[in-house]
């Protein structure tokens, strides 16, 4: 199956950047590119991509906007938003996830990694470091924007035990691998867990699903410790 890629970035030379890089692979294409976030909707919504790789910074409707609308639709229900950014952690890519971003990725990545990264998403997996989500969730995803309200800790009672310790597991930046060797399963029995975890909750994917974790109060976030130590 080919993933289809639609480039959401104001610089004309990243774009083409990406294009060329993109349209390299034999499983990956570029269907559309957008200068700001209006024309990002407005191609999602055209073009039904598979990833959107989106920058934040744009002029007119940032990358911000553009996330929350493409994950608020229904129609665009498959669609993965890859955020760009040139500082990978802000509380702009805080705001992204809890919009519904699949993960953030920094733009002086190596070809390579761009390219595992939209595979990622495309695959339905969360793109977040276990360093990165841990400083982006404490010092912003538990903290709710004004207006929206935090997952309520009996939104989790519909899960079963072992489906809450996946999550929470997750929730800490491990990955599939890592919670199957700490919980002598299987990767295969891992990701079974986290995808019921997603389908009762109504999460978009895994980066939802850490969200979640979070804001319902599964798990807590561990204060950085003081200066000087």
């Amino acid at each position: 199956m080919t993933i289809r890629v639609l480039l959401a970035d104001d610089q004309a030379l990243l774009r083409a950047t990406f294009r060329i890089l993109i349209d390299s692979c034999d499983d990956m294409e570029v269907v559309g590119e957008a200068t700001n976030g209006a024309e990002a909707i407005s191609l999602a919504r055209a073009h039904r991509p598979d990833v959107v790789l989106m920058d934040i910074r744009m002029p007119g409707t940032d990358g911000l906007a553009a996330t929350q609308a493409i994950c608020a639709d229904p129609d665009l229900s498959a669609a993965r938003v890859l955020i760009l950014t040139t500082f990978e952690i802000d509380e702009y890519v805080a705001q992204a996830l809890r919009a519904g971003a699949s993960g953030f990725l920094g733009k002086d990545v190596s070809a390579d990694v761009l390219l595992d990264g939209i595979r990622t998403v495309a695959g339905g997996d969360s793109l977040l470091s276990p360093a990165a989500t841990k400083v982006v969730i404490t010092r912003f995803l538990t903290t709710p924007s004004p207006g929206t309200p935090l997952t309520p800790p009996q939104a989790l009672d519909t899960l079963t035990a072992r489906e809450r310790e996946v999550m929470a597991l997750a929730a800490e930046g491990r990955s599939n691998t890592e919670i199957a060797e700490k919980l002598y399963v299987s990767p295969l029995t891992v990701r079974t867990h986290v995808h019921r975890a997603m389908t009762k909750l109504g999460a978009r994917d895994r980066a939802q699903l850490v969200v979640i974790a979070y804001q319902s109060g599964l798990v807590r976030p561990v204060a950085p410790p003081p200066s000087g130590f």
